[in-house]
């Protein structure tokens, strides 16, 4: 059994997800997640902006978030979002004892605002999800590097090749 069944497999139980559901959206997980990717979290969640588009499923790694939405109407299943933890923007959650919920969002890479909202069975669930998404993503922070793709500019003079020099004529 790899890392991310061994992680996977508790974390949906941890969060009271049924076995029907789990093996629903286990193979739009497994085609997003590599095998040595852990589970952090696995959480049912709702968009607070749209109520009534269906269920989400969120599942969160070391390295990927992955969203899966599952309609209300004919239970179709899709990918809403599949993204690597360093491509997000803007990370921000707030944790609401009184309501029993989190609500989370993030700008993904193309720049659309997302929020979700977690809504826990306990006060102290709560705190527990604060803990983990503050782990994921303010304690493994990654320093942002610039990528160069491709550079364009003159080339040394040690570079260019000789059969553009004049030649000496004796």
């Amino acid at each position: 059994m790899d890392v991310f069944s061994r992680t996977f497999l508790p974390a949906a139980a941890e969060a009271g997800l049924a076995v029907q559901t789990v093996s629903r959206h286990m193979p739009v997980f497994r085609r997003c997640v590599g095998s040595g990717d852990a589970t952090i979290l696995v959480t049912r969640c709702s968009r607070p902006d749209r109520p009534v588009t269906g269920d989400y499923l969120l599942l969160l790694t070391h390295r990927r978030l992955v969203i899966t939405q599952q309609t209300r109407l004919l239970h179709r299943l899709r990918l809403h979002l599949n993204t690597e933890l360093r491509e997000l923007s803007n990370v921000t959650w707030s944790p609401d004892p009184r309501l029993q919920s989190v609500e989370m969002a993030a700008t993904a890479i193309d720049g659309i605002r997302e929020r979700f909202l977690i809504r826990t069975s306990h006060p102290k669930q709560v705190w527990q999800l604060d803990a983990l998404l503050n782990h994921a993503f303010r304690t493994r922070l990654r320093v942002p590097r610039e990528r160069i793709l491709a550079t364009i500019g003159d080339a040394s003079a040690a570079a260019r090749p000789n059969a553009f020099r004049p030649a000496v004529v004796s």
